[in-house]
């Protein structure tokens, strides 16, 4: 399959959309709760968490010459929560940004057949606003931003 061309515009507008959501919020409405266990800062935290997990894939699999692929579960969502909730609410904003915002650079300059090859076991790992998109919906339903 190939890749979609407007992954890195759909990257860009998803950071660009948590940059924006940062500024807007204060310290209190970081601390708004979303979903049952999230809270908005948890939702940056979050989308850092798995950022940097895609960092990895593209490190490991650029050092390897084919897809690497770990071996993590969604369970990581449940172990993570208590440290992600520890995690000042400015902090968690500053972190999810900053991932994201390399992680945008690191796939618009991606070797494209190596790229190619992750996109077609998971186009989440290279489209990555698809994801952040979902949790910006929930975390923006919760302030009402």
């Amino acid at each position: 399959m190939a890749i979609d061309p407007t992954y890195n515009e759909q990257n860009r507008a998803s950071t660009e959309r948590m940059k924006a959501l940062a500024a807007s919020l204060t310290d209190e409405e970081m601390q708004t709760g979303v979903g049952e266990h999230w809270t908005v800062a948890i939702v940056f935290a979050h989308l850092a968490w798995w950022d940097r997990r895609v960092l990895y894939v593209l490190d490991m699999t650029q050092k390897n010459g084919k897809l690497f692929v770990p071996e993590i579960d969604i369970i990581v969502n449940d172990l993570s929560l208590p440290l992600w909730a520890a995690i000042p609410p400015r902090e968690a904003a500053r972190i999810g940004i900053e991932a994201s915002a390399e992680l945008d650079k690191r796939l618009e300059t991606y070797a494209p057949s190596l790229l190619e090859e992750i996109y077609n076991f998971n186009k989440r790992w290279v489209i990555r606003g698809l994801h952040r998109n979902e949790h910006l919906t929930e975390a923006e339903a919760a302030v009402k931003k």
